[in-house]
């Protein structure tokens, strides 16, 4: 009998020294023998904590920021939606302590109503093709023709404003439901017990089922008995008599037959009513961008020749986009302004670049890609700009709106990516303007004629049919290429004789500000005469072919 009682109390022992605390679960069963960690676990006195993967692996700092971005007001139809309420409320207690969920609530929310289905950001036409065997019918397919970067969903309960392609309601369900357990199994409260002599012990129960505390209970006879307190179950509490101990109830006992707990119900069967808000859908979009450009060289008793010179160029460009899909109506716009200067000790500051355009296209959707369009490009300079035949003498050839040029065409328009555009305008009319013929004290008069204008009017006007191309290709992540080419024929004189107006913008970018820029600008007009002699204004007249190119380093700014 001795040797059992002292292997007994062994045993004992061996448990109460294996146990970190009266506080704290054991979690280091290292040295323990195989038999007693299974007697200990089938007996629920060591809690083992498995982590079960969900489908969708996120960690907490993850969810916690995915959650996060979708609380942004611009997503949600209404910003006091239940549901992103209890999603705020959740990232906040995700990350701070004490812990008081909207479990509930987020437990029962139909997450399958946020599904939005893959086909909706895409855009399906119909495409018929003709089968060139005998006999077979033609066939009709639907292919994808755009994707769109934002969708919202026609489900009445659908919160958000819009999903972002290629955005998954999935990971919505999966980050809530590894927040709540994560919260859950950390959440914890503290229970004090107060004992004879109004001791006070401090109990923390934490919502991890299992997991149970050892602690002494003292009777009015000043006996100790061992129990175990613990969280069997969420929301619950468990207290057990330690096996084998045995008391004597008190002759003498109270009871206090009007204790009672009051509990408050919260009807949660019904959620808030959410508001339906329409969104105003935005047709126009702005941007624009401005290029600047400074060049210097200096010599001094340079032997091989040349000549110090500053330069300076500034292009500003606007841009106004409007789409509006349920009329089928779209818009492109923009106004450009460049100006430039150049400093040299021989001429002092001259004008070397001059130029205000704007080019606006309104179309409606026709067919396929096609498109009915109307276009109207307008072309004049701001400053007066001069030749100078000799050093001594200057000629005044341009000035504000003396030329002005207006072209304005109706046809179709052909886009067959969204770089890419083909406008055909067989209902075309050209205007060429010189107002000012009779010139300004001191300063010759522009002589119109150069502009191919009759020597006693002020205007020439051409019906004819008008080609406008643009594209932007990017060869390399940094570098776009845009070109623009205009071309006009005059149905009435001389319909062989085209007008050609082409620019070409090489940009590479350096960095977030800086661009290295190659412009060139090619421009044939068989109206437009000049001197063969550039030196002799009396010298026979012809069109001939005007080219500018620009290259340098640019500060570029977009807003």
């Amino acid at each position: 009998m001795r040797k059992e009682f002292f292997k007994s109390l062994a045993i004992l022992m061996l448990i109460w020294l294996s146990l970190p605390g009266r506080t704290q679960v054991l979690t280091n069963t290292k040295g323990l023998p195989g038999e007693l960690i299974d007697s200990l676990i089938s007996s629920g006195y060591v809690y083992s904590d498995l982590e079960r993967k969900d489908s969708v692996s996120l960690t907490s700092e993850q969810a916690v920021k995915f959650l996060q971005k979708r609380l942004r007001m611009q997503y949600w139809k209404d910003p006091a939606d239940p549901l992103r309420v209890a999603l705020g409320q959740l990232v906040f207690e995700a990350s701070h302590d004490p812990y008081d969920s909207a479990a509930i609530f987020l437990r029962k929310y139909p997450f399958d109503s946020l599904s939005v289905d893959w086909d909706k950001f895409y855009i399906w036409e119909p495409l018929r093709l003709r089968m060139p065997v005998a006999g077979l019918r033609d066939t009709t397919i639907l292919v994808v023709i755009d994707t769109l970067h934002e969708v919202s969903s026609d489900h009445p309960d659908f919160p958000f404003r819009y999903f972002e392609y290629p955005f998954q309601s999935d990971s919505i369900k999966a980050a809530v439901g590894l927040l709540m357990d994560q919260v859950e199994a950390r959440d914890s409260s503290l229970i004090l017990f107060t004992g004879a002599g109004n001791t006070v012990t401090p109990v923390w129960l934490n919502s991890r089922s299992g997991m149970m505390q050892r602690h002494w209970l003292k009777t009015n006879l000043y006996d100790s008995a061992t129990i175990w307190i613990g969280a069997q179950d969420k929301n619950t509490i468990a207290m057990y008599l330690e096996n084998g101990i045995g008391f004597t109830r008190p002759a003498r006992q109270e009871v206090y037959a009007d204790a009672r707990i009051d509990i408050q119900q919260i009807d949660r069967s019904k959620l808030m009513d959410v508001k339906k808000i329409t969104v105003k859908p935005q047709y126009w979009k702005y941007r624009s961008e401005a290029a600047f450009a400074l060049n210097q060289a200096h010599m001094d008793n340079w032997v091989k020749g040349g000549e110090s010179s500053v330069s300076t160029s500034l292009d500003i460009t606007g841009f106004a986009d409007y789409n509006n899909k349920a009329l089928k109506i779209t818009s492109n716009n923009f106004a450009r302004l460049k100006y430039g200067l150049i400093w040299t000790d021989k001429y002092g500051i001259r004008k070397n670049l001059d130029l205000l355009e704007t080019n606006s296209k309104v179309n409606h959707k026709a067919f396929g890609k096609f498109d009915f369009s109307a276009i109207m490009l307008f072309k004049t300079q701001l400053a007066r700009g001069f030749t100078y035949p000799t050093d001594t003498t200057r000629t005044l050839v341009s000035k504000f709106m003396n030329p002005g040029i207006i072209t304005l065409g109706f046809g179709l328009d052909y886009k067959p990516n969204k770089t890419t555009s083909i406008n055909f305008s067989p209902l075309s009319y050209k205007g060429t303007f010189v107002t000012d013929t009779t010139g300004i004290k001191g300063v010759d008069a522009v002589d119109q004629t150069k502009y191919g204008i009759a020597n006693d009017r002020k205007s020439k006007n051409e019906p004819g049919a008008s080609f406008l191309f643009t594209n932007e290709f990017k060869p390399f992540t940094t570098v776009t290429v845009t070109n623009r080419l205009q071309l006009f024929t005059n149905y009435i004189k001389n319909p062989q004789n085209i007008d050609i107006d082409w620019e070409m913008i090489l940009t590479a970018k350096l960095n977030w500000f800086t661009d290295v820029r190659f412009n060139t600008h090619l421009i044939f007009d068989d109206d437009t005469k000049s001197p063969v002699d550039p030196e002799d204004s009396k010298s026979k007249k012809t069109a001939r072919v005007q080219f500018k190119e620009l290259l340098g380093f640019s500060f570029i700014f977009r807003f």
